[in-house]
């Protein structure tokens, strides 16, 4: 039982956790170009399109704690250090996600979106912001996934 819900767990974090780091690290330069050529609908698609992937793969990706607390609860592990420390990690990741990328990208959306007749509020300041927060968030699952492989304190020898 244990492989099968280590193999889902690396299954959904790769499917949904993936997807959510490389939309998220498109959307500010290709937001930079849809507020540059207002005009541009293929621009303001691909916009659209990577905001979206963010929001459904970032709920998609509620389940990777879910089988990871599963996974380590079958390992026996839920008291190590590396995982605990995983954990907090796997929570301020959800925290930058939900609460400083996810509503930065909507608020940029928005100011694209008027950039057909009204006044533009989004600044090129404010997708650097975004870029930033996107480049934590990325850092965090980076180092939630060499935590995962390198296990500290480990006794299977990986």
């Amino acid at each position: 039982m244990t492989k099968f819900l280590l193999a889902v767990h690396v299954i959904v974090a790769i499917v949904a956790i993936g997807p959510v780091t490389v939309a998220a690290s498109m959307f500010p330069p290709t937001a930079r170009k849809a507020l540059a050529e207002p005009g541009d609908a293929q621009t303001l698609a691909t916009a659209r399109l990577l905001h979206r992937i963010c929001r459904v793969y970032a709920t998609v990706a509620v389940a990777v704690p879910a089988f990871g607390f599963a996974t380590a609860s079958n390992m026996g592990v839920l008291g190590d250090t590396w995982l605990i420390v995983s954990i907090v990690l796997t929570a301020l990741a959800a925290v930058v996600l939900a609460a400083l990328v996810l509503p930065r990208q909507a608020s940029i959306m928005e100011g694209i979106w008027d950039a057909g007749g009204r006044a533009v509020v989004v600044t090129p300041r404010a997708t650097a912001r975004l870029a930033m927060f996107t480049g934590i968030f990325n850092l965090l699952w980076a180092t939630v996934t060499i935590l995962m492989i390198i296990r500290p304190g480990s006794t299977t020898g990986a």
